[in-house]
């Protein structure tokens, strides 16, 4: 390629008078400018799946080493399988409610972090009652091995 004179023709460029007439002394008419639009610009806060798959992998061990030696009875380590398990489950359960709650979730009937406003003891009462009764059954579950 040779270094040459520029084109100095500009085609697509308006004459100054077309310019002129829509121009206004303080800038451009009113219909040339374009709608602002509020765009946000951090990403949605939710769970991704490298957050989600150790979670369920967890919690799918977890359960099964507590629910085979329940069903099956596997001798006299069932029982300490079995509460391993448990164990491995409510672990992956807490990891679940940290991450949740680190991207802005929380339980059904609670207020959102930082909104003000206060817990309701029923609702507390319902999830201690369930959580309680749910590890009295497996409790019970497991000493009926022996």
């Amino acid at each position: 390629m040779e270094a040459g004179p520029r084109d100095t023709e500009q085609h697509d460029v308006p004459p100054p008078q077309e310019i002129a007439g829509r121009l206004s002394p303080d800038g451009p008419d009113e219909q040339d400018v374009a709608p602002e639009v509020e765009v946000e610009l951090r990403p949605a806060r939710r769970l991704r799946i490298w957050q989600l798959a150790p979670i369920i992998m967890l919690a799918a061990v977890g359960s099964l080493m507590f629910a085979f030696p329940l069903a099956f009875e596997f001798g006299d380590g069932g029982a300490v399988v079995a509460m391993l398990g448990l164990l491995i489950s409510f672990c992956a359960a807490g990891w679940g409610m940290m991450a949740a709650r680190r991207v802005g979730h929380t339980w059904p009937g609670l207020p959102a972090r930082g909104s003000g406003d206060r817990l309701d003891w029923r609702v507390i009462a319902l999830y201690v009652a369930l959580g309680g009764g749910l590890v009295a059954l497996a409790v019970w579950r497991v000493a009926r091995l022996r």
